[in-house]
């Protein structure tokens, strides 16, 4: 095997003793979420009338139909766009480790400064370059984010194994440019995501071959989207994921409190959604294709999930199905 994908598990594996959520990372949830039951997307038929032989069409419903415009979280659509990233500009270096430097660094994403937490390996670089790592992390209130805290043990573990990583702060968090619209209502982070991995491509000293991705909760939701989305990010590593399709997460996964991006973005795209397209037993088709799980036969590269039984706030449901689903398409 790879040295990049042996050494991007074995990380994962040794990580896995520490402990991953803290109350300000993710969103908890409601009562509901302890009993978690995938949704089957249910399929709309005609029936005949045996008197007459004449066909009777499905009962009409609420949504919208169609329209030539396809949905901004559209798979096929966020596949047609480009995501040219830009160079990696250092805006100031930080404190040194023992075996790699530490930077401030931009890049820009629709045109906004989107900043990020660069390391890059010492020592002699290996042939074709160093492996990179992109580092999507899970919520935190946008306005409480550091871009140089967080973290710090996981970006540690897999600098110092001589991986380049980039933890990237999404639009609108730290000093990140832009509106924080939240991952699951609006296609920005995503959007910041790939450009980060074709940022992280153009970098001195990087094999572009060998580009992986850490996603943690909300990360792990941009993880599995990206890795349907692009060729680049050759293995995925998740940590309590919010890896639910949509109608599983509209169904199951309802957030509460004090934790929920306060934007109407991310904060209402389940109501606005189902009034416009219909619930997913009326639209099936428009819910599958804005999931990612609709895809996994076009998975990039292989995905290793980790996920606490006794997660409360995401639950370990969503990983149990994908990890079924990603078999069951035979990725």
């Amino acid at each position: 095997m790879d040295r990049f994908f042996l050494l991007v598990l074995l990380l994962a594996l040794i990580l896995s003793a520490c402990q991953i959520q803290t109350p300000a990372e993710s969103a908890p949830p409601s009562a509901s979420e302890a009993t978690f039951t995938p949704t089957p997307a249910p399929v709309s038929t005609a029936t005949i009338n045996p008197s007459t032989s004449t066909i009777i069409p499905p009962t009409a419903t609420a949504y919208l139909p169609p329209t030539a415009t396809p949905h901004p979280m559209n798979i096929a659509a966020q596949r047609a766009i480009a995501y040219p990233g830009s160079d990696i500009l250092i805006e100031r270096e930080l404190t040194a480790a023992f075996s790699y430097l530490r930077y401030y660094a931009y890049y820009y994403s629709e045109g906004l400064k989107i900043y990020g937490l660069l390391t890059v390996p010492t020592g002699e670089t290996p042939e074709g370059g160093w492996p990179a790592i992109i580092f999507n992390h899970g919520y935190i209130p946008p306005d409480v984010y550091k871009t140089t805290e967080r973290y710090i043990a996981y970006v540690d573990r897999l600098a110092s194994s001589g991986y380049m990583v980039f933890r990237i702060g999404y639009r609108g968090h730290d000093q990140s440019e832009g509106e924080a619209t939240g991952a699951y209502g609006d296609a920005g982070y995503t959007t910041d995501v790939l450009n980060a991995v074709a940022a992280i491509k153009r970098y001195r000293n990087v094999n572009p071959e060998k580009i992986g991705m850490w996603g943690h909760s909300m990360g792990g939701f941009l993880t599995l989207r990206a890795m349907v989305l692009s060729g680049d990010v050759k293995v995925g590593v998740i940590w309590a994921g919010v890896v639910a399709s949509y109608p599983d997460m509209l169904c199951c996964w309802h957030r509460t409190g004090s934790f929920v991006t306060p934007s109407a973005g991310s904060r209402g795209w389940r109501a606005n959604w189902a009034e416009l397209y219909g619930l997913p037993e009326d639209n099936p088709e428009f819910w599958s294709s804005i999931s990612a799980n609709s895809y996994l036969k076009d998975l990039s590269g292989p995905i290793q999930l980790h996920h606490g039984t006794a997660d409360t706030d995401v639950p370990v449901a969503f990983s149990i199905t994908l990890a079924e689903e990603i078999l069951a398409a035979g990725s």
